[in-house]
């Protein structure tokens, strides 16, 4: 049996993690979840967002899936997810966008991975005022850090029977940050020669994906420029409620959706549990329950494309527990 840490979250995130601990019980994996509390709620018990709690079940499994969390302001923590992804290594942000058969779109046949570098870029959180009114933020691109993701980027690919890799970059202006990156993405692909290898800059590429998005396959990028357009394209196929994000590294991995917690929602079962079970089927891939994955992935493709038992944000009048029931009858007829 799989023992897997499980953080139900806040907001709308406990209402989507149940549905997705319903949906794969009904794929008939059987897991030990290891549940510990992160976030606003966690907050009034441990004094901290972040428990301690938190990093030994996730030290122990080594796999995690995490319904969204809110950092709360002035907590001393910039973001949670933020700070999983520094603490346990996880460098590789890998976000699938694909398109879902019946919802009324512009694209019908969007197949794009996101490949974000995770720990470096803007993101390192090293910025500071200048003076009153100048303040400044050091961007970080190391040639370890880039190496590294273009080649899990590549093997990616490799290992998915995808045909091409996109470096996405800006080495036109920052010649040395984004220019090693582009080096270094240059030099790993010439190890790969069965891949297709070609750069874009990231505002052409912004344009290229809203226009053409199915000329590009897997594309690899710093960590901004990664949670900009993996959001642009999480609109093509529907929006953030469809897709998944994962968080991989050496020795571990977590798994979400990549929408937040919307507390507004919260209670109202109104929340789209589509991209959390999608986040499941990633965490199953991952822990080689490859069938149950598919079987997940295939029932909810199935579900949406009828249309009638889904979430209002997918042309449906369901709520989070009719969806998931509907999900459910699918996975076991």
């Amino acid at each position: 049996m799989h023992t897997v840490t499980l953080i139900r979250g806040d907001g709308i995130g406990p209402e989507i993690a149940e549905a997705a601990l319903a949906v794969i019980d009904a794929a008939g994996v059987s897991i030990k979840w290891d549940e510990v509390e992160a976030g606003v709620n966690a907050v009034e018990k441990y004094n901290t967002p972040l428990p301690d709690q938190v990093i030994s079940s996730l030290n122990k499994t080594k796999v995690g899936l995490k319904a969204p969390l809110t950092t709360p302001v002035g907590s001393g923590i910039r973001s949670i997810n933020v700070e999983l992804r520094m603490k346990f290594d996880l460098f590789a942000n890998l976000r699938p966008a694909k398109s879902f058969p019946g919802l009324d779109l512009p694209y019908q046949d969007v197949d794009l991975v996101v490949v974000r570098e995770n720990t470096e870029d803007l993101y390192s959180g090293i910025e500071h005022m200048v003076t009153d009114t100048i303040s400044e933020s050091i961007k970080i691109i190391s040639r370890y850090a880039s190496e590294r993701i273009v080649r899990f980027a590549f093997d990616y690919a490799r290992d998915k029977g995808r045909k091409k890799v996109t470096a996405v970059h800006k080495a036109n202006i920052m010649k040395l940050s984004d220019g090693l990156f582009l080096d270094v993405a240059r030099e790993v692909a010439k190890e790969y020669p069965q891949i297709e290898f070609e750069d874009r800059i990231v505002d052409n590429m912004a344009m290229q994906l809203v226009l053409k998005p199915q000329q590009y396959d897997v594309m690899v990028m710093p960590n901004l420029y990664g949670d900009i357009l993996s959001d642009l394209c999480a609109g093509l196929v529907g929006g953030l409620g469809l897709v998944p994000g994962a968080n991989i590294g050496e020795n571990g991995a977590i798994f979400e959706p990549v929408h937040g917690s919307a507390p507004k929602y919260a209670g109202k079962n109104q929340a789209n549990p589509g991209a959390m079970i999608m986040a499941s089927a990633l965490m199953l891939e991952h822990i080689n329950e490859k069938e149950a994955a598919r079987r997940i992935e295939a029932a909810l493709t199935a579900l949406i494309k009828e249309g009638k038992h889904v979430t209002p944000d997918l042309g449906g009048s369901a709520g989070t527990k009719e969806m998931t029931k509907a999900l459910i009858d699918l996975l076991k007829n």
